[in-house]
């Protein structure tokens, strides 16, 4: 086991900043991943931050991460809401894991209010914008302290 963390970011989000900029604001994912490895390093934590279109490289990701990893980060965007696969992977670590959505799902249209992942993460985080991840960040790391 590493100190590093896993930033798993799923479909769409590779079109941050210019995909319903209205719900999603104008920060890139290249943003977010400077945010992540800037808040890592004050951490002392590494960072293994991606991005997939697709359902089956997320679940490779994850299982990857259960050898890897010390904590998980994902936004598992449209999967969330889907995504048996991916749960699967999520509960088959002991890590923390913390779910990152930009907009509140809970605020959305019924079709994005419920996340299936969150049953197997350690703790949400949603509504925040880009700051979520930092958030997720400090929490996972608190945790890690907590359980050394």
């Amino acid at each position: 086991m590493t100190d590093t963390v896993y930033i798993l970011n799923g479909p769409n989000l590779n079109l941050l900043g210019v995909r319903e900029p209205h719900l999603y604001g104008s920060t890139t994912l290249a943003q977010v991943e400077q945010l992540c490895r800037r808040v890592t390093a004050e951490l002392g934590l590494g960072c293994e931050f991606r991005q997939s279109n697709h359902e089956g490289v997320l679940v490779d990701w994850v299982q990857e991460a259960r050898e890897k990893c010390a904590a998980l980060i994902i936004n598992p965007a449209g999967l969330s809401f889907r995504s048996i696969p991916l749960l699967d992977a999520i509960k088959t670590l002991d890590q923390p894991v913390a779910e990152v959505h930009i907009t509140n799902i809970h605020r959305r249209d019924p079709l994005y209010q419920h996340s299936l992942i969150s049953q197997g993460a350690t703790g949400v985080i949603c509504g925040f914008g880009p700051y979520g991840y930092d958030m997720a960040l400090r929490a996972v790391a608190q945790r890690l302290v907590a359980a050394a």
